[in-house]
């Protein structure tokens, strides 16, 4: 797909659609809560259609309400459909890192299985963190086995390869005979991201205590209770747009974001505004706008690393080098989400170069070239933004954004 750059700066308010990670992790809450949940700003995607496959697997009954984004589930109170069940978590890392210790609920064995890309992604502090609280689990990728009986209990739990390990023991813990006791050890990576688990299970009506920045507590016997739940803008997704604002020298307002956000990835206008953006955050909105000239930054972004591919394709627009470091545990998601970009960037004609954990772009203006998405629906939202302001860059295989933001290209087209 051809991008079509654009005459003059944006100038736009953009609907992007709901939070694909709030939207798993009220699914998961919904599934396992006592009585019916109303859920509004539901993600319309491949990733969030992969967990409603699960939650209904599982027993849990769904049903699309009057709008595409609005849907019913009737809760399993904790006692999910008997296995042997096979649950197919497609391309979804989210799903299938929250999916094996919501089987371990059960009883019965249940099959977790995905994609091949998926099969290539890690899944042992899984597999591990279960056994070590008593689950049986056959495998240390996918495709997994669990055999029901997760009862909770105390365990640590290394924190430095991805925080849905974590957060996927917390959803699953409320109800259980022993509640959890989770202790993160070594570095926090996404921190917000736990901070948003937190979020969502006690708008569910679960009892989980952050005693420490590195320990939680679930407590025993206390589940979710089913809770009419508004999920707020993707605000990964929003981070494109903000971007061409910041590119563009334009403006784009998003409502929905604001300074209460759940998603720790609205901090990406803060590096935006270090770039020389101003930006304004109301209670409701956020708005960019952007500066005649980008700054090159040096930033740490172990907390937003899912936007570091949207800060990769605009940094070759900068006045100085951009510096992305605190990410290396990004090489094992969708693809290699430092190899890939920086080799992007080299195949338009842009000096960029790998560091164990992140990159290095130096400023240049982008040659016309295809640029490959290998698979990774963030790799073709991110430089259809530098396609804006550079002209003949191509994008192949524009549909592997159905994974998050399947109206992605037509959102895009309004500007």
């Amino acid at each position: 797909m051809l991008i079509e750059t654009l005459g003059a700066p944006v100038d736009a308010d953009v609907v992007v659609p709901g939070s694909k990670s709030i939207t798993n992790r009220a699914l998961i809450a919904a599934t396992l809560a006592e009585g019916s949940s109303t859920l509004y700003g539901v993600l319309d995607a491949d990733d969030t259609s992969a967990m409603l496959g699960v939650a209904q697997a599982v027993g849990a009954v769904v049903t699309q309400g009057d709008r595409p984004d609005h849907y019913l589930v009737d809760g399993t109170g904790g006692q999910l459909r008997p296995g042997p069940v096979d649950l197919d978590v497609r391309m979804s890392g989210t799903t299938a890192r929250f999916a094996t210790p919501l089987a371990a609920r059960g009883a019965g064995t249940y099959r977790i299985d995905g994609a091949p890309e998926m099969r290539a992604r890690p899944m042992a502090e899984s597999a591990d963190s279960l056994r070590s609280l008593g689950v049986t689990v056959t495998g240390d990728e996918l495709p997994l086995v669990v055999r029901g009986g997760f009862e909770g209990g105390a365990i640590a739990l290394a924190a430095d390869v991805s925080s849905q390990f974590a957060s996927g023991l917390l959803l699953a813990a409320p109800g259980t005979r022993r509640g959890l006791e989770l202790t993160l050890l070594g570095e926090v990576v996404s921190r917000p991201y736990l901070e948003m688990t937190l979020a969502v299970m006690r708008a569910f009506g679960a009892e989980v205590v952050h005693r420490s920045p590195e320990s939680f507590v679930v407590a025993p016997g206390t589940g979710y209770t089913g809770t009419t739940y508004q999920i707020e803008p993707d605000a990964s997704a929003a981070s494109y747009f903000f971007a061409a604002a910041a590119v563009t020298g334009g403006r784009v307002r998003i409502a929905g974001l604001g300074t209460d956000a759940l998603q720790g990835d609205v901090a990406f206008v803060e590096v935006l505004a270090k770039m020389g953006a101003d930006v304004t955050i109301d209670a409701d909105s956020i708005e960019v706008r952007g500066p005649d000239q980008l700054k090159g930054v040096e930033v740490d972004m172990s907390q937003i690393s899912d936007t570091a591919q949207t800060l990769a394709a605009i940094a070759p627009f900068a006045d100085g080098p951009t510096r992305v470091t605190g990410i290396g545990f990004i090489r094992h998601k969708e693809t290699d989400r430092i190899a890939a970009p920086v080799a992007e960037l080299r195949r338009m004609g842009i000096e960029a170069s790998e560091e164990p954990d992140g990159f290095t772009i130096h400023p240049g203006q982008p040659q016309p070239c295809t640029v490959q998405t290998y698979s990774d629906h963030r790799m073709a939202m991110s430089f259809a933004i530098a396609g804006l302001v550079a002209p003949g860059v191509t994008i192949a295989d524009p549909d592997c954004v159905n994974k998050t933001f399947p109206t992605f290209w037509q959102v895009l087209a309004t500007l």
